[in-house]
């Protein structure tokens, strides 16, 4: 599983923040947030197993489970062994899931949870990742150039307006080699509702402070979910709508996330 590590040059980090991609990008997506928050917190990045350079290499066959119960399980353990007493953990798309579930199920304890655009309540999941599901090894045989423009326009859909040509290749270009491929379609064909819906149950369970963040015209999971999402979870949970974002809030607007994230942090403390 690959990690990653940032802080402060010059002084001591006021506290941890854990980072939490989500599909179908890595940590890099976080990459402008976390040096932002590096310069006063410990912050922490990891690329989910089946994604960037956690994309397993073995034959086929033998490839780790994806799906996001192994996902919550990967995270409450990473936790452990980083011998985090009570971090701060910010987690986008099914990293919201993903973080939900090592709080609510798993028992991790956390200083704050701050879940941005993220896939838990019902409905979640395209078409395509049904379609995908019933045929993964007919996309995973997709010729080279014809997969990466098709996760080249997944991707793009993603934002409300247009990506930079370079942080588009840093996200895409994990999944175009020949075991990136398989692994693109092994998380689409995986993530499933059911591994949510435990967790959705449990919402108002949260023992942590949380806010919520979404993109104002976010395309993939509609803004009214925010207000649903937080009127769910335990205490009084406020929402901050991102102007103009789409889906991809850290590289879309990561100024103002970045922003808010630092209020957020010397608010809780």
């Amino acid at each position: 599983m690959a990690t990653y590590l940032l802080g402060p040059s010059r002084a001591e980090p006021v506290g941890d923040v854990v980072l939490c991609h989500g599909t179908p990008w890595s940590a890099a997506v976080w990459a402008p947030v976390a040096h932002a928050l590096a310069a006063t917190h410990r912050v922490l990045l990891w690329d989910m197993p089946g994604y960037g350079a956690s994309i397993r290499t073995g034959p086929p066959g033998q490839d780790p489970a994806v799906d996001l119960e192994a996902q919550r399980h990967r995270l409450a353990a990473l936790l452990q062994h980083w011998n985090l007493r009570a971090p701060h953990v910010v987690a986008h798309d099914v990293g919201g899931a993903v973080a939900l579930g090592a709080h609510l199920l798993e028992g991790s304890v956390l200083a704050s949870l701050y879940l941005l655009d993220v896939v838990t309540l019902d409905p979640w999941g395209s078409p395509f990742f049904r379609l995908v599901a019933k045929h993964e090894d007919v996309f995973a045989a997709l010729p080279g150039t014809l997969h990466a423009a098709l996760v080249r326009e997944y991707v793009a859909g993603a934002v409300a307006g247009s990506l930079d040509l370079r942080r588009m290749d840093e996200l895409v270009a994990p999944w175009t080699t020949p075991h990136g491929q398989r692994a693109f379609y092994a998380q689409v064909a995986q993530l499933d509702p059911v591994h949510t819906r435990p967790v959705v149950e449990r919402l108002g369970r949260t023992r942590c402070p949380v806010r919520v963040g979404w993109g104002e015209h976010d395309p993939w999971i509609p803004l009214a979910q925010a207000t649903a999402l937080a009127h769910r979870l335990a205490g009084t949970v406020d929402v901050f709508t991102v102007p103009g974002a789409g889906h991809l809030v850290p590289l879309e607007a990561p100024d103002l996330l970045a922003d808010d994230l630092r209020r957020w942090l010397d608010r809780i403390g």
